[in-house]
């Protein structure tokens, strides 16, 4: 009988475990949503133990609508939203407070406390990240400065804190594994990229112990084995944060191949080679180890993408469906100059803004939903090219193409937007599911499903390339207007 892959991918607003065959070719996916928490404007929170529980529900679903036994199963992949915080009891296994999301920023007041002590050159020197809220040690920090007593009991090794793919293992595994990959260690803001481990210098001044923290371990690393879960001795093959994943997914292996995921939020990420690279307005992080060689990337985050559509779709109900929003802008040749800027809860990179505000710009009498639905679109085109002009800021990078993944691009005029808006060609591959692909491809180099990066790449197959079709000159004054509805963003939220 041919052995399976289990991919487990643990996202934002669902979470869902796809099934593969030993050809690597997706058999089912079973997906379940997770309830977003907002305790206050700019919080976000998970309940840990749902997460859990929902993973699990997926993962038996994907195995028992396919008659799969665990026992067919050749190995596990996990990847993760990455960022968000979880704090939870060694001996009960109960969290201690929600999980705290990558994008909330209730933290803030952490981060505002680190910058006064002189922090932000020393966080940036080591871990390549921008000091933000954005990242898992102001939460962390957070919830043991708010929760009555856990300072303490994390001094005393009564806690364990990590990101979700931390919390997910020790729980797969029967509480047996507490570790994590360096993919997600590198975007804690705890992590020092040139070391490849904690960082003791930065965990004594954010107060946060060393015990609290899991073990870090290559992408291809031992994470264990399933028999607690499912009572086979599967192991887990590979762990690796989504956006990492998604740049294997997408073969992006040498040095300035670059890609885009759309998703709840967008990601670009770049291929840095072998040496940490730090540019001004984005950041460096650890890509992946695999067998025993580092590659680093160079990133850059927004938060509103996929969840710009939400918004449209569940706040303003302007659209049925997250899908409808082609159509409808697709109805109007431009927006007539109408921009929306989705920063709901800051702007990241390149701005890093955390009292950046949203807005919608340059309406008239004549405006109607249909401009107000392309600008959204059109914002995911504008906020890409932000990022990759910022790491244009280094002469030596170029960027001939850009390969994309994610939901939203099913969306033919978004793809070509993003073309039109960057000059250069968007390629979109056949299989948009990089994330879990990219991952699950791990997983098989490391259990030897795969023979290495030259047979991952022969997977990956183009489904279409978007070429620019727009001038020179209508490029940059579409963009220099959303420049000009950015500077409206800025500093919004901050108290006067």
């Amino acid at each position: 009988m041919s052995k399976h892959i289990l991919a487990i991918d643990s996202g934002t607003t669902s979470v869902r475990t796809l099934l593969l065959n030993d050809k690597f070719s997706i058999v089912d996916i079973a997906q379940k949503e997770i309830t977003q928490h907002y305790p206050q404007a700019g919080w976000i929170e998970h309940d840990p133990e749902e997460i859990m529980a929902a993973q699990l529900e997926t993962m038996r679903a994907a195995l028992r609508n396919n008659g799969v036994h665990p026992a067919d199963l050749h190995t596990v992949s996990i990847t993760n939203q990455r960022e968000t915080g979880v704090v939870w009891d060694r001996e009960t296994g109960e969290p201690i407070y929600n999980a705290i999301v990558w994008a909330s920023r209730q933290s803030n007041s952490v981060i505002e406390k680190w910058r006064e002590q002189g922090l932000d050159p020393i966080i940036r020197e080591k871990t390549g990240l921008i000091s933000d809220a954005y990242y898992t040690a102001s939460k962390i920090a957070w919830i043991l400065d708010h929760i009555s007593g856990a300072r303490e009991r994390a001094e005393r090794g009564e806690l364990m804190a990590g990101t979700i793919d931390s919390w997910l293992i020790w729980n797969l595994t029967g509480r047996k594994r507490f570790v994590t990959d360096v993919s997600n260690a590198a975007r804690t803001q705890m992590f020092n990229i040139h070391k490849g481990d904690w960082d003791d210098e930065l965990l004594a001044a954010y107060g946060i112990p060393r015990k609290l923290l899991a073990e870090i371990q290559p992408s291809d690393g031992d994470f264990g084995d399933l028999s607690a879960t499912f009572g086979s001795n599967v192991p887990i093959g590979s762990v690796i944060g989504d956006q990492q994943a998604s740049l294997f997914g997408q073969a992006c292996f040498s040095q300035g191949q670059t890609k885009m995921t759309y998703g709840t939020a967008g990601v670009l990420v770049q291929n840095a080679g072998h040496t940490p690279k730090l540019v001004d307005g984005v950041t460096a992080s650890t890509a992946w180890k695999v067998r025993g060689e580092t590659t680093y990337d160079i990133e850059g985050v927004v938060f509103s993408m996929g969840k710009t559509m939400q918004w449209l779709r569940d706040d303003l109900k302007i659209i049925h469906h997250a899908t409808d929003s082609e159509w409808y802008g697709g109805q109007v040749a431009s927006t007539q100059g109408v921009y929306l800027v989705p920063a709901f809860t800051g702007l990241a990179a390149p701005h890093w803004d955390p009292y950046a505000r949203a807005n919608i710009v340059g309406m008239s009498n004549a405006t109607t939903r249909l401009q107000i639905i392309r600008a959204a679109v059109e914002s995911m085109a504008y906020q890409t090219r932000d990022l990759v002009d910022a790491t244009k800021a280094d002469k030596d990078i170029q960027i001939p193409e850009l390969r994309v993944d994610g939901g939203a691009v099913s969306n033919n005029m978004l793809c070509q937007l993003q073309a039109d808006v960057l000059g250069i060609p968007v390629l979109r591959p056949r299989d948009t599911e990089a994330t879990a692909l990219g991952a699950a491809w791990l997983a098989g180099m490391g259990t030897g499903l795969l023979g290495g990066f030259d047979e991952v790449e022969s997977l990956w197959t183009v489904d279409r390339v978007f070429e620019p079709q727009i001038s020179e000159d209508q490029r940059e004054e579409m963009y220099a207007g959303w420049k000009r509805a950015l500077t409206c963003s800025f500093g919004w939220g901050r108290e006067s």
